[in-house]
């Protein structure tokens, strides 16, 4: 068990990827702290369920786009588990809209959760961090390197996640803390659901192994990225969208 006496925080983690990275890692060992927003029954199944397969978890409800909301999730994890070796800045919201839609209020709600909760969770957690050691896990999107009609704003932001990673790369380097990114084409999650068949179809068809994501794919690369067999892997964005985008 890889991640054994390590202990996770992720965002998001009630439902879609963030759940499915919550049972990744306390399968490879790790305690989990899930922080979730709204979804309290949905964050305690996920609880339950690791438990059920002998893990250890809990679940905090905090708004990560609120930093003292963060601050005291994070008082709260403290205050169970001691430390956190191992922060996946998973929360994140999707609002497509054109152009010509696009108002203050959009660019503020996608930005608030998508960009400033990393900055949040990462202060309020590096004071828990081992002195010498450490993993944070973004998830940013391959929209940041492939365009899509109606997704500036949320292509931006998670542009912006890229961008933190590589420069909290750099200042957190000498701690020996790795910060890295994982950018997902779509996955099936609550948040595409909605999405058309023929939107879905699309995506399909332009993917060389023939499918979407599922959360799990996601989940597996964050294990590894969480695991001292990536500890010589930072500042990085790490395409994980089935070969869709072509030329990065």
């Amino acid at each position: 068990m890889k991640l054994k006496q390590k202990v996770a925080v992720i965002t998001g983690g009630s439902r879609g990827i963030g759940a499915a990275i919550a049972r990744q890692l306390a399968q490879a060992g790790a305690s989990v702290a899930i922080i979730y927003h709204r979804q309290q029954e949905q964050a305690q199944q996920v609880v339950a369920a690791i438990q059920d397969a002998g893990g250890h978890a809990a679940a905090f409800a905090a708004d990560v786009s609120d930093e003292t909301a963060v601050q005291q999730a994070i008082g709260q994890i403290i205050a169970q588990f001691g430390q956190i070796d191992i922060l996946v800045n998973n929360a994140g919201m999707l609002e497509m809209r054109s152009l010509a839609e696009i108002d203050a209020e959009h660019i503020a709600r996608q930005f608030n959760v998508n960009v400033n909760s990393v900055v949040y969770l990462t202060q309020q957690a590096l004071p828990y961090f081992p002195l010498n050691n450490g993993r944070i896990i973004n998830i940013s999107s391959n929209l940041v390197y492939q365009s899509k009609p109606d997704s500036a704003i949320y292509s931006a932001s998670k542009a912006a996640v890229s961008a933190l990673t590589r420069v909290f790369a750099g200042e957190l380097g000498p701690r020996g803390i790795t910060v890295n990114a994982v950018a997902p084409s779509m996955t099936q999650t609550d948040m595409t659901a909605a999405m058309p068949a023929a939107s879905r179809q699309q995506v399909i068809d332009a993917t060389p192994l023939g499918r979407i994501g599922v959360p799990e794919d996601i989940a597996k690369v964050v294990e590894f990225l969480a695991s001292e067999d990536a500890g010589w892997i930072t500042g990085r964005t790490l395409l994980t969208d089935g070969g869709l985008v072509h030329g990065w």
